[in-house]
């Protein structure tokens, strides 16, 4: 493969792909619109993200957790003014509004708790900076200022133009964002439901800043959640349940925002400084297919919606995570294409169920007295150890499974953090971008198995806790692709492997 990879978009999404790439020896351009990669949008408070179990796990597998805790210094144990900041505890995330609180996750049968965490609370800027450091490290050259603007496909590769400028790649990724121009371009169906709010995120000072409640709250009119801390502006969130009219329609004013303001939470508030603000919907789409022969989507240019949960910075990570080893070991001659089917296989289904998940959430903020009872009921069933770690989970994506066709719990999730004999934990031997098959036992027949498959480490180590397995093959994503509880079953363990390296 003479030609380099080329990925639109110079997001996370896009910067932690191209590193995967290049990890497994994949040379890989990206082609960014925008010039300057700072924005205010990706800083605080408007660029706040939280990162749940599957990112943060991805990001440890890769060595690039400390690191990002290390950029972000003060600001990972979480902002002074958020709204649930005066609390006795901090909420493991949310649904609709409703805080669940969850003190049992470590416990989950599945898993051993180790350094990835569950939550930790990021700045978009930070994150990318971490994220471009380490892409750049690895090769990865950074075009900014070349937008796509234009696809052409054919069977041997992709003719990509970026203004005047045109380029030929046998691969291009598009991870441009919800207005992908490689989604229209290629001409890839997008299909979902549209709006029913206006959602507004605002710095503003207020002629009372007292005269809002912190948190979240429903109304008549819709949703609003406020923060306020001593000399800051107060950050306001609002959702107005207007089908999405006022979304990127025209400018957003002081004197919009107050009577958006007044509308929603019947107050009578005077905004005297409007600081910063941006909109958003719950407009919730998703492509039908994830490929069209050499051209893949990625991120928020394969799905879309509303930012309620925190939930679309974790799925594009995961699509990053999922399709990284795999197209690098189609470029690299390792498998053939068909390896690329499991992509959207696994990941469609992950995408419609958050899809699915924000819509839930919309349904429970309508004002509505029936909306108004269904959330008295889901407060009840959040608030029982059960329904806490169910719905925890789920924001989490601790509970994420692909059908892999084994029926053992442990294949199809992310491993565990085995804590190892050789003084490592699993995730440190998971760095190398590599499949590893783990044996527990250090049988002679699996070391000969892993031997047949080079893109395929054996690693023969006791555990603290083997959650009593003997062996276990994982995918280079951390997947978990078959177990042996007792004897192993060659036969088995030598098809997987064959399956995926």
């Amino acid at each position: 493969m003479n030609q380099p990879v080329m990925i639109a978009g110079a997001g996370p999404v896009g910067l932690f792909l191209a590193a995967e790439l290049a990890l497994a020896g994949v040379p890989v351009v990206i082609l960014e619109q925008a010039e300057d990669p700072a924005s205010p949008l990706k800083r605080l408070p408007f660029g706040r993200r939280g990162l749940w179990t599957t990112t943060l796990e991805a990001l440890y597998r890769r060595g690039l957790l400390d690191v990002l805790v290390e950029a972000l210094g003060d600001q990972s144990t979480g902002p002074a003014d958020a709204h649930w900041a005066r609390g006795s505890r901090r909420p493991g995330g949310h649904f609709a509004g409703i805080p669940v609180f969850d003190d049992g996750s470590e416990s989950r049968p599945w898993r051993l708790a180790g350094p990835a965490g569950d939550s930790l609370m990021i700045d978009t800027l930070t994150l990318e900076q971490v994220l471009t450091r380490r892409a750049e490290e690895l090769g990865v050259e950074i075009r900014r200022g070349l937008g796509v603007t234009a696809v052409e496909t054919s069977e041997s590769g992709v003719r990509v133009r970026a203004g005047s400028l045109a380029f030929e790649t046998p691969w291009l990724i598009g991870c441009d964002g919800g207005r992908s121009t490689v989604r229209k371009s290629a001409g890839f169906q997008f299909q979902g439901t549209e709006p029913e709010f206006t959602g507004y995120s605002v710095l503003v000072d207020l002629d009372d800043p007292e005269g809002l409640p912190q948190g979240r709250h429903y109304t008549p009119a819709g949703m609003f959640t406020y923060g306020h801390a001593e000399g800051r502006p107060a950050a306001l969130s609002m959702a107005e349940f207007d089908g999405g009219v006022y979304h990127r329609a025209q400018p957003v004013t002081r004197e919009h925002v107050q009577a958006v303001l007044r509308r929603v939470t019947g107050s009578q508030l005077v905004v005297k400084t409007l600081h910063q603000s941006t909109t958003f919907t719950d407009r919730a789409f998703q492509v039908s297919s994830y490929r069209q022969g050499r051209v893949l989507l990625a991120g928020d240019a394969a799905h879309v919606h509303s930012p309620l949960g925190g939930q679309g910075l974790n799925l594009a990570i995961g699509d990053a995570m999922n399709l990284g080893w795999k197209l690098a070991a189609v470029c690299k001659g390792k498998a053939d294409a068909g390896l690329l089917d499991s992509y959207e296989q696994e990941r469609i289904p992950v995408g419609a169920a958050v899809l699915d998940w924000s819509r839930a959430q919309v349904a429970l903020m309508r004002p509505s007295r029936a909306s108004r009872a269904l959330e008295a009921i889901l407060r009840d069933l959040i608030a029982t150890p059960d329904g806490a770690a169910y719905f925890a989970d789920r924001v989490r994506g601790a509970s994420q499974r692909y059908d892999l066709g084994e029926e053992h719990p442990l294949v199809g999730r992310s491993c565990p953090d085995f804590e190892l004999h050789d003084g490592l934990r699993l995730g440190q031997h998971l760095r190398s971008g590599r499949g590893l098959l783990l044996d527990f036992e250090g049988d002679p027949r699996l070391a000969e198995i892993a031997s047949g498959h080079p893109n395929l480490d054996y690693l023969p180590r006791d555990a603290q806790d083997r959650l009593g397995l003997t062996a276990m093959l994982i995918r280079p994503d951390g997947i978990v692709a078959w177990v042996a509880a007792d004897e192993p079953r060659l036969e088995a363990a030598a098809r997987a492997a064959e399956r995926w390296f």
